[in-house]
């Protein structure tokens, strides 16, 4: 990786500043789902065995960034983090200032200091160099290990940095650079893509990327309907972005001309609504009137499955229909348990498709799960992440 990381940095001794992304769900006062805390332990106790006294510092949820909001406090993280490394593990009510800068002075080696909610304070989402400052009192070393934030220019995540002689990377983001590196510079073929999720608008910096670089795309989700409606095919009363229509058309003619295969729906799970409604699947691609699709059908599921079978890399954003209510799920779950079959290399964009991975029951099949939807996106459309560029170079 070109990046410096955590391993190019003498730790012993030294007050050690971790970004990490701790916007974990939080049910009942206690974390929900901690995938994104146990993706960054491997950096937490290496800084640990190593010596080093770590501060520990995070958003959680979307504060007004006027101080204390009890939804958003990190205290349930707390929680999680002293179940695991017992009196070794303190916390600071305050983001900056005198009371938090001497628990820092205080930590000992190898213990740990969580701080609460970075977005509390204004300056976080303002790119602010006085809110970095007070940051920087905190620490000698910065380490970022918060993949889900790079794409953004948060003052934690690209402002801070730059106070330091050398800002590296921790374990989880060479971990993801390495994979998304590898899917946009040297994917091994047959490589395909799947995409799903509600709005065509999201992807298409996305799609125009991939028609360089993959063999096959299967879309599927809600904006099936939008490509769908490009080739005149009824759609009923699904999810349409009309002014999305001749930009579909147009990128159908482009993997055409480039010799990319674009896989669509053929059939579809229906509804006429949401909750309580009539659930059919249509005979062929056509959506009659007055429902709307909610899933891919059957024949659609073993269309993709044998695309999937040949693949040497897959990459997977957006799921293939509203998976989170049950019924509409069997698409999704079947996708999910294709990949997680096929033996290739497979990358998982975060957010709802890693969801839908758990969900499935193959989240160990997978060869990397992203811990940022956001992030996995702009990474995917071949943008430069901010928070990664600011980063020391080996």
């Amino acid at each position: 990786m070109a990046k410096a990381t955590i391993k190019d940095l003498d730790l012993k001794g030294k007050r050690v500043f971790i970004r990490v992304d701790f916007n974990v769900p939080v049910t009942n006062g206690v974390v929900s789902d901690d995938n994104r805390i146990v993706s960054v332990l491997p950096t937490i106790n290496y800084a640990l065995e190593k010596g080093a006294k770590v501060i520990l510092a995070s958003h959680r949820g979307r504060p007004k960034g006027e101080g204390f909001e009890e939804q958003y406090s990190m205290m349930p993280v707390y929680l999680w983090l002293k179940n695991k490394y017992e009196d070794n593990v303190f916390f600071s009510k305050k983001v900056i200032g005198e009371d938090v800068i001497a628990k820092t002075d205080e930590l000992k080696e190898g213990q740990i200091l969580l701080i609460e909610n970075l977005r509390f304070e204004k300056g976080e989402k303002k790119s602010d160099p006085e809110f970095a400052k007070e940051l920087r009192k905190l620490s000698d070393l910065y380490v970022n290990d918060a993949f889900g934030t790079c794409h953004r220019k948060d003052t934690s995540v690209y402002v801070l940095p730059a106070l330091y002689d050398k800002p590296v990377a921790g374990f989880l983001i060479e971990k993801e650079i390495h994979y998304f590196e590898t899917v946009l510079a040297d994917p091994k073929k047959p490589y395909v893509a799947i995409l799903g999720g509600a709005k065509v608008s999201d992807k298409i910096p996305v799609i125009e990327n991939l028609l360089t670089r993959v063999d096959s795309i299967l879309i599927g989700g809600a904006m099936a309907y939008t490509f769908l409606k490009a080739k005149d095919v009824e759609i009923g009363k699904s999810i349409l972005e009309m002014d999305m229509v001749e930009l579909a058309g147009d990128l159908m003619a482009k993997a055409e001309e480039k010799g990319v295969k674009i896989l669509l729906p053929v059939d579809h799970v229906v509804t006429n609504k949401i909750e309580d409604g009539r659930i059919e699947i249509t005979s062929d691609v056509s959506i009659p009137d007055g429902f709307m699709g909610v899933d891919i059908g059957p024949e659609t599921i073993v269309n993709f499955k044998e695309e999937l079978k040949m693949a040497e890399t897959v990459v997977w954003n957006g799921p293939m229909g509203i998976f989170e209510i049950d019924e509409f799920s069997s698409g999704t779950i079947a996708i999910a348990s294709a990949v997680a079959e096929c033996g290739c290399t497979s990358i998982i964009g975060g957010g709802d498709s890693a969801a839908a991975v758990r969900k499935a029951g193959v989240f160990s099949g997978i060869s990397h799960v992203s811990t940022g939807g956001g992030a996995s996106m702009e990474y995917l459309a071949g943008k430069k992440l901010p928070g990664i560029e600011v980063l020391a170079d080996k």
